[in-house]
């Protein structure tokens, strides 16, 4: 099944270094999520669209896998794809070196539905993420 990616680039800034001069790993998570929002706005169900369905959608599962890496000024790609969306989002991430592509870090997020009136877990996505997703997916 085609799944629906997109990539962001990111430059490493002075400020995402620790003191061994290598981007902190608590700032990947930062970068995961700029990747998640380019991602989400292709599929054109970003957080202010998550609100009005009525769910929110925790991060419940966060794995990261550091490879090699970031250095000052480097730039990186941060592939987001899709991996499920029917009963919870998977989104798997990729990042990469811009000019060689190398591998530095492989990620993957994992939010659920949950009814923001109720606070109950959904088991299965709400049509308002997996209508706008199989929009995008005929659409290619």
């Amino acid at each position: 099944m085609t799944m629906l990616s997109t990539d962001t680039v990111i430059k490493a800034q002075f400020y995402d270094l620790d003191p061994l001069q290598v981007v902190w790993h608590g700032n990947y998570v930062r970068f995961l999520e700029q990747a998640r929002c380019t991602l989400l706005d292709r599929i054109g169900f970003n957080y202010p669209e998550m609100a009005r369905s009525g769910h929110v959608w925790p991060v419940v599962d966060l794995r990261i896998k550091y490879v090699r890496p970031i250095r000052f000024g480097q730039e990186v790609v941060v592939r987001a794809t899709l991996a499920e969306y029917e009963n919870r989002l998977k989104i798997d991430y990729r990042i990469a070196d811009r000019e060689t592509d190398e591998v530095l870090t492989k990620a993957h997020t994992i939010q659920v539905a949950v009814d923001a009136g109720t606070g109950e877990l959904c088991f299965e996505s709400p049509a308002s993420l997996t209508d706008r997703v199989r929009g995008c997916l005929c659409s290619e």
